[in-house]
């Protein structure tokens, strides 16, 4: 037995398989089991399946419209209803300086400046008394190191923390044995590097006065 089944034309009355909706032979289009019909006859039909396409269609949308996320609705802020003066304005009028009713803010002169300038003391130079050549706080005059040694030395300049405006010099008699090199703008801190064997004789020199100490490179 054959799975699909055959109909007969109504027309030619041959047998033709029930998967065709048309005669083979004879070309009308099948209706029922073996009756033939134009194709206007269909009309009715495809009416049908366009309304339940259309019903398809608007079930769709309606699903979609119910299940697209919400927009969200902006609430304004509320109005802050602040009190306003007799004339409309709001209360920054109040800050509004009128001749004759507000005092006058006073404003610096170039007197108070001035006097300013007079509460600081002026600074009085004080003479120097005497000056040393120290190592590690002790004064020296004579010492030996060896070649390529480094010996920090400063200038002590009596009464001690005093402004004086003199410049401070220091001197090497012979730069070959040793060299001296400030350690401050000041100038009151110096190295001195051993170069050669040898001896030579730093001076210290402030103003009139001048400190002298013998160098011995071993």
């Amino acid at each position: 037995m054959s799975i699909i089944s055959e109909v007969k034309c109504g027309r030619c009355d041959r047998m033709y398989s029930g998967v065709r909706s048309r005669c083979p032979y004879c070309q009308p289009r099948r209706v029922g089991r073996g009756k033939y019909s134009d194709d206007g006859d269909n009309a009715k039909g495809k009416m049908i399946i366009g309304v339940l396409i259309m019903s398809v269609l608007v079930v769709a949308a309606g699903i979609l419209l119910f299940t697209a996320p919400q927009p969200e609705v902006y609430i304004p802020d509320p109005v802050d209803e602040s009190p306003t003066s007799s004339i409309g304005l709001p209360n920054e009028i109040d800050n509004v300086v009128i001749p004759g009713n507000n005092p006058a803010t006073p404003q610096p002169t170039d007197d108070d400046d001035d006097d300013d300038d007079d509460d600081e003391p002026p600074q009085i130079q004080a003479e120097i008394t005497s000056i040393a050549i120290t190592y590690a706080n002790t004064s020296t005059n004579d010492f030996s190191e060896p070649v390529g040694a480094r010996i920090p030395l400063r200038a002590r300049i009596e009464p001690v923390g005093i402004e004086h405006g003199e410049e401070i010099e220091w001197l090497s008699s012979n730069p070959s044995v040793f060299e001296v090199v400030k350690d401050n703008l000041i100038g009151d801190a110096v190295t001195v590097t051993m170069l050669s064997r040898g001896t030579a004789t730093l001076t210290l020199r402030v103003g009139n006065f001048v400190a002298e100490c013998t160098v011995r490179v071993t």
